[in-house]
């Protein structure tokens, strides 16, 4: 069983952990969280197969922006402030193993990729490369592209919509 084997099924175990936290959470903010996160966890993945922009992309949009908005629409809701009977708790300690064992993950993975620990997995040469990803992406995928620009465009549009306050 080789390093890489091992890696990959601690981070699966995490992965599933995060998205059980996330499902059975009684307080939607520890819900965003653990669906945070999942999704670093997911990034890590991606470092695994030695796709690094990839990774990058998803801590960003993902993580950052999207997790932005999913607390931006609870605070907007109110759920956090929902009183809920009981609190879970292994919550915390949970959500702290996972996040220490995630963080060991990605600096081993990154010592990895930097040459700094033995691992084997032989990839193409450019592969995942900002590059290669920017060429296929406006040459192959241009209408999707597009497509998803405009309906971020909207998303923010309604996003203001909803959130301005009527002067009278």
């Amino acid at each position: 069983m080789t390093i890489q084997l091992i890696l990959f099924f601690v981070l699966a175990l995490v992965a599933i952990a995060t998205a059980l936290g996330m499902l059975y959470s009684r307080n939607s903010v520890y819900a965003a969280l653990f669906l945070v996160l999942n999704f670093a966890t997911v990034a890590v993945f991606y470092l695994l197969l030695d796709a690094p922009f990839i990774s990058v992309a998803q801590v960003t949009v993902y993580a950052g922006a999207i997790m932005v908005l999913f607390l931006f629409v609870i605070m907007l809701l109110g759920g956090e402030k929902l009183n809920y009977p009981s609190k879970v708790p292994w919550q915390r300690p949970a959500a702290i193993a996972l996040g220490v064992i995630l963080f060991a993950e990605a600096v081993f993975i990154v010592l990895g990729q930097r040459g700094l620990l033995p691992l084997d997995y032989p990839l193409a040469e450019g592969f995942g490369s900002p590059t290669q990803i920017g060429e296929t992406l406006f040459i192959n995928y241009l209408l999707p592209f597009e497509v998803t620009s405009v309906l971020l465009l909207v998303a923010i549009i309604g996003a203001i919509v909803l959130t301005k306050s009527e002067k009278k």
